[in-house]
């Protein structure tokens, strides 16, 4: 019987099954604990951002907070959570408020941890359960110290078209407005005298949005998203300059963005195109000195929030800049000098091609900070989503993750 070795293969399925059910189990599981781990680290990300935003806009207090951010996540997780798992009370949530001059700021910190039950082939291998969490961390407004050189505020200045080829139609029907009369020639006669001539009809059309329509719908669009990061105008300053075959007088930079508003809701289109002085002249705004010789915009800031500002250009064209009186493309190179020489200085330009043609996209290529700062709209709700865009990537200055 010693000497038999019929059945080997048997004995050894049984002292090895254990194992490979445990490894099954473990590669099973693993991929479970890697989706698990990332639908909680998601949810606390936008717990903390969500209660961190909320606070920075006074929807809640901080008394309210915690169960603010705990019912977020609970809310996140719904849909992945086992039966039985109760993440509301298992979410921790800090908050920490700092004040700098008239403004406060709140850092949020929610950490969600929840024990995940495990397969039934690593339950066969002796586990039953696997402990899960994540934290995040959110700053709303400059929650640095005062004085310091890091960003929570914003200066932004638009400089935007207004030519005559803005007061074209877009593609879009006004949802408002969507029907327009209008007249024509129709029903040709001769008159006694030989002559052809026509009667006038009415008759009723598709009423389409205009380009400067379109154009403060879009900056709408941007305020809003700045208005709802900063609420009492405390951390964002605006400014604006229109343009068409020369630059106009701008909406100086100032807190919040009412004076900018009205500026854009006033705009009508009309004239050429040359936008070497309305970038000139946003770069000037935001790179001002004061009476003191220092950066205007920084102390205007630095006065109420403690803080340097991060400084923003839009701009935006739907045309090709004409040429010079000379016949060549100064206009293009004053530009994109102004361009470069605001980059260096570290001012984000973001750039918007409305409708434009191909000489237009270019120049607005070579001003954007890179390519993720060009916006290429094609129609209407293009130009809408990448103001909108544009606004929530600055609001971000004022909530922001931290870890």
């Amino acid at each position: 019987m010693c000497g038999d070795r019929s059945g080997n293969f048997g004995m050894m399925t049984a002292i090895m099954l254990p194992v490979l059910l445990g490894a099954a189990g473990m590669a099973i599981q693993m991929g479970d604990l890697l989706l698990s781990k990332q639908q909680l680290q998601e949810a606390a990300d936008s717990a903390a951002l969500a209660t961190a935003t909320a606070l920075g806009n006074g929807t809640i207090q901080t008394s309210q907070a915690e169960a603010f951010a705990r019912n977020f996540v609970a809310g996140q997780m719904a849909n992945y959570l086992q039966d039985g798992v109760d993440i509301k009370n298992a979410t921790a949530v800090n908050v920490q408020t700092s004040t700098s001059g008239n403004s406060a700021s709140y850092q949020v910190t929610v950490t969600p941890s929840y024990d995940l039950t495990v397969n039934p082939l690593m339950q066969a291998v002796g586990f039953s359960t696997q402990h899960l969490s994540a934290s995040s961390t959110t700053v709303n407004g400059p929650s640095q110290t005062p004085g310091s050189n890091s960003q929570g505020s914003v200066s932004m200045f638009l400089a935007l078209d207004k030519s005559g080829s803005m007061g074209e139609d877009t593609t879009t029907v006004n949802e408002d407005d969507p029907t327009e009369t209008f007249t024509y020639a129709c029903n040709p006669y001769v008159n006694k005298k030989g002559k052809l001539v026509y009667d006038t009809c009415t008759g009723t059309r598709a009423n389409h949005y205009t380009k400067i329509e379109a154009l403060k719908m879009a900056a709408g669009n941007l305020f809003g998203q700045l208005n709802s990061a900063d609420p009492n105008a405390e951390y964002v300053r605006t400014g604006a300059v229109s343009y068409d075959i020369v630059q106009y007088s701008p909406s100086s930079l100032n807190w919040g963005t009412a004076g900018v508003s009205s500026y854009v809701n006033a705009l009508q289109a009309n004239g050429g195109t040359n936008s070497s002085g309305a970038m000139s002249t946003a770069y000037l705004s935001l790179t001002a000195k004061n009476a003191a010789g220092n950066d205007a915009e920084d102390a205007a800031h630095r006065a109420k929030t403690g803080q340097v500002p991060k400084k923003y250009i839009v701009f935006m064209t739907d045309g090709d800049n004409n040429n010079d009186s000379s016949g060549g493309r100064s206009y293009d190179t004053l530009t994109k000098a102004t361009c470069d020489t605001a980059k260096s200085k570290g001012i984000e330009i973001y750039t918007i091609a409305f409708m434009a043609p191909p000489g237009g996209q270019a120049l607005l290529q070579y001003c954007a900070s890179d390519a993720a700062h060009y916006f290429q709209a094609e129609q209407m709700a293009d130009l809408l989503a990448a103001f909108k865009a544009i606004g929530a990537k600055a609001s971000a200055q004022m909530t922001r993750l931290t870890n």
